[in-house]
């Protein structure tokens, strides 16, 4: 009975995380954004699986607790998108909360707004593979 109640736990919480993670993404538009950025509209369903694969295999890394035994240089490769998902994520979400708007307006710099976008994703990015390389243990 106990097994029961704990499969039951784990697979309503895993269920509402995955709901939260799925309204997150499409409330912030995340893959419309990228596709119409990187002008690849015909390739939504490579969109569409390739997250729901990355997610499932991070799901699947993370309860197994995989030790992958790569060289040093991978986990720099990782780290890079990590941080590029990070970075679009943080990005899309100020955008969605119209933060920039108002920064940019309040600082002067509202013409250069892209470029302010791209320096807080460059940051995110940079912060992740700091995490990444210096403290991540190999």
């Amino acid at each position: 009975m106990t097994i029961a109640i704990i499969l039951f736990l784990g697979l309503s919480g895993g269920l509402a995380t995955g709901a939260g993670y799925v309204a997150f993404i499409t409330v912030l538009g995340v893959i419309p954004r990228l596709m119409s950025a990187t002008k690849t509209k015909s390739s939504i369903q490579l969109y569409e699986r390739s997250l729901v694969l990355g997610v499932v295999a991070g799901t699947l890394l993370h309860i197994f607790n995989v030790h992958l035994h790569w060289p040093a240089f991978t986990t720099a490769f990782i780290g890079l998108f990590s941080g590029l998902f990070i970075g679009m994520a943080a990005a899309a979400l100020t955008e969605v909360l119209n933060v920039f708007p108002i920064l940019a307006r309040r600082a002067g710099v509202y013409a250069e707004i892209n470029i302010l976008m791209m320096a807080v994703a460059l940051g995110k990015m940079t912060g992740s593979l700091i995490q990444w390389i210096v403290f991540s243990p190999m």
